[in-house]
Order: structure tokens, then sequence, then C-alpha cells
């Protein structure tokens, strides 16, 4: 099975409305530990409609939630409604078949208050004979962790193929255990007729920020130059479109572009996956960074859109751009990165998939270090402990002329905003945070 992941953010009290980001939407999710691992887990599967179409509904969910008070029912039927979408966000133009490579992705949906709830999602074609249409198993959770629902959806897929009563002791099992720390381990007793009693471990990663990452991803798919190209789009928050025809190929080059931004979010509209009929978000005139399948690719060129840098994931080139992308990183800084991406790339074989996240992660924070890493001394602090950012004197503190010129263009941004505002509030310095 490919593995892939993606996050899209929904408005889920419209799910047909194209999603906003909202300042402060993280394109990441981060959580503690002792947590309960997932709210839902949900089927969902293509029904025939009159007009002999096929339409995801959602035919089975676990557990059944009952005794739920009026204002959570209805946050509750929005969500299951919007679940559908996204789980088959390529039209509605399927055909019974008798093959299909199982895939997994991922979405988020943005609740109204903000809050968010991310789905693992593992399309698979049921066992059996003769033609049949594929179905999505779904795990609805507030834990951001992708590795480890894959192997969740490892165990739900193995299960399946002897029976569904299979997967709900499982799934309870699963719902009892409390999720471990960062570096930590549960472990899920799970009984299987014919094969007897399972001892199924699941392991968070060391390092939380990069749990939801495959920088490998992006480095086989692009050259290092395209990725910085890309990369100074997003730092300076443009419209970012990329195309692929795999669900699980988007999202998880998506997740990467993302991830190159930390200690910084991007806090705009983020859906690695856009479902066909909510394509005219590519006409926002705000930032986005979405993906879309190459077979919609005509439509989205027809549309009325703004300047954005279209990168086509497949041939690994930029089919559109603004023009400046080479100027807007410092030289020297940007040299210094090719190097670092370069030799990774030329290592390919020899790092494991943990390695490569932690080498890319590191060239990119180094960036961050170099331009904005004395934002800590410009933070004036008053009596009662509230601090003010001295933005002109942070400016000027920076002694490279081309450093000046992207950093003055780069605190305009929303994402680095976000990160002052965070900042201001607390003298503990911020974990991760440089």
């Amino acid at each position: 099975a490919t593995t892939g992941k993606e996050e899209t953010s929904a408005a889920e009290n419209n799910p047909s409305r194209a999603p906003q980001g909202k300042p402060g939407e993280r394109s990441s999710v981060f959580y503690s530990a002792g947590q309960f691992f997932f709210e839902y887990l949900v089927v969902v599967s293509l029904k025939k409609t009159s007009d002999g179409r096929y339409e995801p509904k959602i035919t089975y969910q676990f557990p059944k939630r009952e005794n739920l008070l009026k204002g959570q029912k209805e946050e509750e039927e929005r969500l299951l409604q919007a679940i559908p979408l996204f789980c088959f966000p390529d039209g509605n133009n399927w055909a019974p078949v008798t093959e299909f490579s199982s895939e997994t992705f991922s979405f988020v949906l943005t609740n109204v208050d903000g809050s968010r709830k991310i789905g693992y999602c593992r399309r698979l074609l049921p066992s059996g004979r003769g033609v049949r249409l594929p179905e999505v198993f779904c795990i609805i959770s507030c834990l951001g962790c992708f590795g480890l629902f894959s192997k969740i959806l490892d165990e739900v897929e193995k299960r399946r193929q002897i029976s569904m009563a299979v997967i709900y002791p499982f799934m309870q099992g699963l719902r009892e255990s409390l999720f471990p720390a960062p570096g930590k381990t549960v472990t899920i007793k799970s009984f299987i007729p014919e094969s007897g009693t399972e001892f199924i471990e699941l392991t968070r990663p060391v390092d939380a920020h990069l749990e939801h990452v495959e920088f490998q991803a992006l480095l086989q798919r692009l050259s290092p130059q395209l990725i910085l190209h890309i990369f100074s789009s997003a730092v300076l928050e443009r419209r970012l479109i990329f195309l692929a025809e795999e669900l699980s190929v988007l999202s998880q080059c998506i997740h990467a572009v993302a991830a190159l931004l930390y200690p910084f979010t991007w806090a705009h509209t983020y859906i690695p996956v856009v479902p066909e009929c909510l394509l005219d978000t590519v006409c926002c005139p705000t930032p986005f960074m979405v993906g879309i399948q190459l077979r919609h690719l005509e439509k989205v060129l027809d549309q009325p859109m703004e300047e954005a840098l279209i990168v086509d994931l497949c041939k690994g080139k930029i089919l559109q751009a603004v023009g400046d992308e080479e100027e807007i990183l410092p030289a020297k800084l940007q040299n210094e990165m090719l190097t670092s991406l370069n030799r990774h790339n030329n290592n390919n074989n020899v790092h494991t998939p943990e390695q490569v996240n932690a080498l890319v992660s590191e060239a990119f924070v180094q960036f961050f270090v170099r331009t904005v890493g004395h934002y800590a001394s410009h933070i004036k602090w008053s009596k009662n402990g509230s601090g003010a950012f001295q933005e002109r004197a942070f400016c000027k503190a920076v002694a490279s002329k081309t450093n000046r010129k992207f950093v003055k263009k780069f605190v305009k941004t929303n994402m680095f905003s976000l990160f002052i505002e965070e900042a201001e509030k607390s003298r503990i310095p911020q974990e991760g945070k440089r």
C-alpha cells in the first residue's frame, strides 16, 4: 500500500463552500500525550444515485454516539456530513473494478471554534470476487501523528480481509488506550480467529514536530533548486498550487512544504487534495496552498486566477511562476541551503527517512536563525510582564543588506506576526523555537 498524508481545512458549517484559513489556523497539529487515540471509525462507501452516478455515504460508524446534547448533535452531524466529500475528493466518476491499489491519506476539518479534527483514511477494495467498488475506512481523531495512524490502518485492512466483525474489538482496545508521549510505545492486545491473540506495538517518534512529515517525498520529485523556489513563495505567503494524480503524492509533498516553514506555521487556506466541487478555491485572492489532481488541470487553468506558483509533482517542474522566485532569498543563504539539500539528495540511500527529515529541517531552521533569530532581544518587556516587539530596531539590526531586504518583507507576513504574538505573551522561551 502506498502511504500518503494529506491535510485539508474544511468549513464544517458549510462543507460545500471553499474553506478559508483563519489567522492562527495551523497547518500542522501537535497534541500532548494521554488523550484518547480517536473519536470515530467510519466506513464510507459509494452508493448509486438515481442518475447512475456514485455518491460517497457513511455506511458504518463506531462507536455510535447516543445521549448528545442538542448543540453537540448539530456539530457532530456537520462533521459527519463533511467526511464523505474528503474520503472521495476525486469526484463521482467511479465504476466497479476488480483491482485497486489501496492508498492512505488524511485531511483536517477545522471547526467553527477553530478546533481541529483529523481524518486518517485507507481506501481499499473489499475482499471478494467480481467487480466491486472501493470503500474508505476513516479514523477521526484530534491527534496529529501520521506514521502511527498509518500502522493502525494496516491493522484495520488486515482484519477487513477476514471480516468486519474482527475490526471492532481491535478498535475498542485502541479506544481504551491512552496516546503515548513522544518516543514512548503503547501495546494493544487483539484477538484474531485462527491466529489467536496478537500484541500490536505503536510507537510515537521522538521528535514530535516531524511526525507528520516525509521530506524524502519532496526530494524524490523535485530538484533542490525548485524546492527553494517553492519555499521562497511559501515564506512570502503567496498562492501555491501542486498537481499530481495520486492523493498520497499530493498529501505527502504539501505536508513537507508546510513543514519547511518550521518554527513558523502556514496560517492560510491549506487543502492538500481539493475535492472536485471546491475547485474554485483557486480563485481566492488570499494566500493558499492546495493540491489538485492532474485530471482537473484544464478546469483550473480556465478559472480567473490571481498570480500563483503552479508545480507539477509528476514531471518535477514549475508550470507557472511569478518570475522573481530566485531573488527572494538572500543569495549567500540560498547557496548554503542548496549545498545542504544536494548533499542529502546524493545520500538518499544512506539516510533513513528520519535522518533525512532531521537534516532537511535543520537546513531550513538555520535559514530562519540566520535571518530572524535575533527577534527575542527586540521584545521590550513592561513591568506587568507583557512584551512589545520593536520592529524597526529589529530590521535595522540585520547587518547584511540582502538579508535585511528579505527580513523587511518577511516581517509583514501573517506567519511572522503570529509567531511574534506568541513570543510577546510569554517570557519563558518556547520549546522548539529559537
